[in-house]
């Protein structure tokens, strides 16, 4: 798989990864990653986890990515296809407030996506998304019922969810991604929480 540092991507094989992750029991991975900062906070307010992230954009790694702890990963890969590699690995799995072809998988049930998503996934591994109105708008949906139809999508295909729940915008300015500040202050700053 193509791995991301700074400015240089370069590939890693399984042996590599293996070595990586090696004594790590919680493996975080989070789709969509965007700039990185979500994974950077979550490495460093725990230790003993191994975070990574994935976008398929290298231009918005290389910061994040330069900065990359020791916990850490950044992979270069579409959510439609993602990584063999990981495959079984994630004790969690993260998608925070999608926009384009991603949140377009999520909305029409994308057979790639879903499947990667059950693939990476550990027996009982823990899901959240995160969703906002303002691109849900953009893709055609209001907030209430783009969230109904990701819920039913990830029910249909095997994910155990649990009711959405409410972002407060107090909620979202404090929450770890660049995102999540500029929603709390836009023009539309409502947001919605999916866990399974």
């Amino acid at each position: 798989m193509e791995i991301m540092r700074g400015k240089q991507a370069s590939f890693m094989d399984s042996s590599a990864l293996a070595g990586r992750i090696n004594g790590y029991n919680t493996i975080h991975i989070d789709i969509g990653t965007g700039d990185g900062r979500f994974v950077q906070h979550m490495a460093q307010a725990d230790s003993s986890r191994f975070v990574i992230g994935i976008d398929a954009c290298r231009e918005n790694l290389q910061e994040g990515s330069r900065r990359a702890q020791s916990n850490t990963l950044f992979v270069i890969a579409n959510a439609q296809a993602l990584p063999t590699g990981l495959y079984g690995l994630a004790t969690q799995i993260t998608i925070n407030f999608p926009w384009g072809s991603l949140l377009q998988g999520l909305l029409t049930d994308d057979v790639g996506l879903m499947f990667g998503l059950g693939a990476l996934a550990r027996p009982d591994a823990a899901f959240e998304v995160r969703l906002n109105g303002g691109a849900l708008t953009e893709a055609g949906w209001s907030l209430e019922e783009g969230v109904q139809q990701i819920q039913n999508v990830l029910s249909a295909n095997g994910f155990d969810m649990r009711p959405a729940q409410v972002m407060l915008a107090n909620e979202l300015k404090t929450f770890p991604t660049t995102w999540a500040k500029r929603i709390a202050f836009g023009r539309d700053p409502r947001a919605m929480m999916l866990r399974g």
